[in-house]
């Protein structure tokens, strides 16, 4: 299998399999104009001021119609676990309320609701374990739509069905799905996404949703400048008026850098075609090569685009692939495989050969 994206596309050093979209993918070579253009654009006073405001609402547009919501669902905010802290902290919680979350959750999803005074976070085993550990008590679920941890895809509808069944909020994270997997955020109240992954974007900047259809009367517990409706002296008393959509997500000025960074990675990205069905071919493939050899895989049948393999030495291990020029992620114990469309059969044949030397010690 062929790479869907010329590798020349992205700073990918020469003999170099990059596996490791899950962390964090190689940057495109358009980057650097794209920051140039942002460069420019703050260097020229008020009008390079409207044309960073033009660019978010152009950004904010074509985010929308990717993940099938409207414009005003659409906000920006600086990481995720940003995004899920604003809607943990605004949430109505009574000691003795519960959060279930299930045990291959990241940290950004589940900490902001377990510091809240009194609240009872349920760890489920696995997307698959939510609705036993659904109490009269539920007032959250927490989810991925892939797991970081081992790539497994939750069902989403179903995700759905159960917050809904039980009177909660389903907040979910996208991060490891936007970019090959197609995004469907009305199943969500809240949901978010970072971009420095298979969005192609970089650090700084994530996709908040907020689904006003379902939650018309959320305000965050907090506000900036950029958030307010108005900045004169009389706005900022209490109650302080809020724009009225999922802006109010962005308490300051946005990364106006990461914008341009992230508009001119949607661009390349809306140039290709057949990604999740790329990823997911080389994702299989891996795991079943791995199976055959009999490698211990946890990984499960329904997956994204990432394979992710227990090890005991984990962080040893993904350094010993470095150095036969196969780059991973480590963390959790667990080696994580990740491809995108600048990988291709190739890519895959050594890492799994490199694997097969890791784990024969």
């Amino acid at each position: 299998m062929d790479a869907l994206f010329p590798r020349n596309d992205f700073l990918i050093a020469p003999g170099i399999a990059h596996l490791c979209a899950g962390g964090r993918t190689p940057a495109l070579r358009t980057h650097p104009a794209a920051l140039a253009r942002y460069l420019a654009d703050q260097s020229d006073g008020l009008a390079g001021d409207h044309r960073q405001e033009e660019a978010i609402l152009h950004l904010r547009h074509r985010l929308a119609r990717d993940w099938r919501c409207d414009l005003g669902d659409i906000g920006l905010v600086s990481s995720v676990a940003e995004g899920v802290a604003m809607v943990a902290g605004s949430l109505d919680l009574r000691p003795g309320d519960e959060v279930v979350v299930p045990d291959i959750e990241y940290p950004s999803l589940a900490a902001p609701f377990a510091m809240r005074p009194g609240v009872v976070l349920r760890v489920a085993e696995g997307a698959a374990g939510i609705a036993a550990a659904i109490t009269p008590r539920t007032r959250v679920i927490a989810a991925s739509s892939v797991s970081f941890l081992n790539a497994e895809r939750a069902d989403l509808p179903a995700l759905r069905a159960l917050a809904d069944t039980a009177g909660a909020l389903l907040v979910l994270d996208h991060t490891q799905a936007a970019g090959w997997m197609p995004i469907e955020a009305s199943l969500a109240d809240f949901s978010f996404a970072a971009c420095y992954k298979w969005m192609l974007g970089i650090t700084g900047i994530a996709v908040a949703h907020w689904n006003r259809a379902r939650q018309p009367g959320w305000a965050p517990g907090s506000a900036g400048w950029y958030s307010m409706a108005g900045q004169g002296r009389p706005d900022w008393r209490a109650p302080v008026a809020l724009v009225p959509d999922a802006m109010r997500f962005c308490r300051g000025n946005p990364s106006h850098a990461g914008v341009y960074a992230l508009e001119a990675a949607l661009d390349y990205l809306d140039a290709q075609a057949g990604v999740e069905a790329h990823v997911l071919a080389l994702a299989a493939e891996l795991r079943a090569r791995c199976l055959d050899a009999q490698l211990p895989v946890m990984t499960p049948a329904k997956h994204g685009a990432s394979v992710c393999l227990p090890h005991p030495e984990a962080a040893e291990a993904v350094r010993r692939l470095e150095a036969a020029g196969v780059l991973t992620w480590n963390g959790r114990g667990r080696i994580r495989v990740s491809f995108h469309g600048y990988n291709d059969t190739d890519d895959m044949e050594r890492a799994f050969t490199a694997l097969r030397g890791v784990f024969a010690g």
